[in-house]
């Protein structure tokens, strides 16, 4: 913690709202500023609210909104940090590539952990989406994406295990392996909502419970239009910005 942050001057917070928004807001603005930079660590609750003169519950409550946020972290037995600024990552929607293949554009040198390689009895909607018959199972890969130590994304992806009969042989890409077999889509359809990460979730992506997150399903197909892959994905919303361009239609033009 900065020397300068707490000194003997009265602190004033910003006018407006309860009291756990004015504090939450001014811990923003220090934050903002410099005054308290990445790695700091907060004041005590109890020497916070003497500080500021305000309730102990004020202060939880305005701390507990920052971590939420991801502005805060709280290590157990240790307090209250400023969380580390994360750079953040801009992956278009333009052009159909495997995430390994769009971090290596940008010269990011990404890993990844298994969490599932396997052969499964599909479920109902697996079966409807990759158009399996009855008596067909499905192939899972499962991958949590890191960039150094930092997770970024959750990836789960279902094939049919005719296309894809032995998931433990993928490698870095699923894209370069399906490749390999001449499966590799050519076209897909993306659907992008916000979401509030579950525990399982915000345990992997080591954020909080209730945490801002973008699920992806994505929906790939071959060349004859046929269904390849049924993906669905956690990315980190404190990570990550989905980036299209947009065009005039060639009506518009004439």
């Amino acid at each position: 913690m900065t020397s300068d942050l707490f000194s003997a001057e009265a602190v004033i917070l910003p006018q407006g709202g309860p009291l756990y928004l004015q504090l939450k807001r001014w811990i923003e603005d220090a934050v903002a500023r410099g005054a308290i930079k990445p790695g700091d660590a907060l004041p005590s609750e109890r020497d916070l609210a003497a500080r500021v003169e305000v309730s102990r519950v004020t202060v939880r409550k305005a701390v507990q909104h920052l971590v939420r946020d991801g502005l805060l972290i709280q290590r157990h037995g240790s307090g209250t940090f400023v969380a580390p600024q994360q750079s953040r990552v801009e992956q278009s929607l333009s052009q159909l590539t495997s995430f390994t293949e769009d971090m290596a554009r940008r010269g990011m040198a990404v890993r990844a952990v298994w969490l599932d390689r396997g052969i499964y009895d599909p479920s109902p909607d697996e079966t409807v989406i990759l158009g399996l018959s009855p008596g067909d199972r499905v192939a899972r890969v499962a991958r949590l994406r890191l960039s150094g130590e930092m997770p970024l994304a959750i990836e789960r992806a279902a094939l049919s295990a005719e296309t894809l009969p032995d998931p433990a042989s993928v490698g870095s890409s699923l894209y370069a392996h399906l490749d390999k077999t001449g499966n590799r889509p050519v076209r897909a359809i993306q659907r992008i909502r916000a979401a509030n990460l579950e525990e399982g979730d915000a345990r992997l992506l080591e954020i909080p419970v209730g945490a801002a997150a973008l699920h992806i399903e994505r929906i790939a197909y071959l060349p004859s239009g046929k269904v390849v892959e049924l993906t669905r994905s956690v990315y980190r919303g404190d990570t990550y910005d989905f980036v299209a361009e947009l065009r005039v239609g060639d009506a518009a033009r004439k």
